[in-house]
């Protein structure tokens, strides 16, 4: 495997059972968390939540199969949202690069339409995710400096701020 093989696309319909597998399975069974795809209505309807205005969301596949995801939400006022960052456990790492070309591919869409902030929530068990996100820029924030617009799921418990 080679990062090479590894093929980011813009989300199409048909996945969505396969990205809510792969998500599920890091949420429940990685990090004991109790979420369902019902908590996560965006799963179901990933073109009319995130593909609208400036947003967007992509797909990491290896040989046809969902290995990441990673969406960017238009909040409006210049700024966006980055959500649904997973990457399936035997991809992540520096080796397969994985995250880095979700991550890439996400900023260079939000450079492209001119955005002047990226916010992120994350949970507090998902460390390695804080050094990821810390390492490509983002700053730890308090939750009161978010604006309003910002999609807010219950399991966020950290904020990020990326000003581009």
């Amino acid at each position: 495997m080679t990062a090479s093989e590894i093929r980011i696309d813009r989300y199409a319909p048909g996945d969505e059972q396969d990205i809510v597998d792969m998500i599920l399975t890091i949420q429940r069974e990685e990090f004991g968390m109790s979420i369902s795809a019902h908590d996560q209505p965006d799963l179901m309807s990933i073109r009319t939540f995130y593909q609208t205005g400036v947003g967007d969301f992509w797909v990491a596949r290896y040989n046809g199969m969902v290995i990441g995801t990673i969406g960017l939400k238009d909040i409006g006022n210049g700024e966006a949202a980055l959500r649904k960052m997973f990457v399936a456990k035997p991809w992540r790492g520096r080796e397969s690069g994985v995250a880095r070309q979700l991550l890439k591919c996400l900023l260079d869409a939000a450079k492209l339409a001119v955005l002047k902030r990226v916010y992120l929530g994350t949970t507090a068990e998902f460390l390695a995710a804080h050094r990821f996100y810390q390492k490509h820029g983002f700053q730890r924030i308090n939750k009161k400096a978010l604006p309003g617009t910002f999609p807010l799921m219950t399991v966020d418990t950290r904020f990020y701020l990326l000003a581009m």
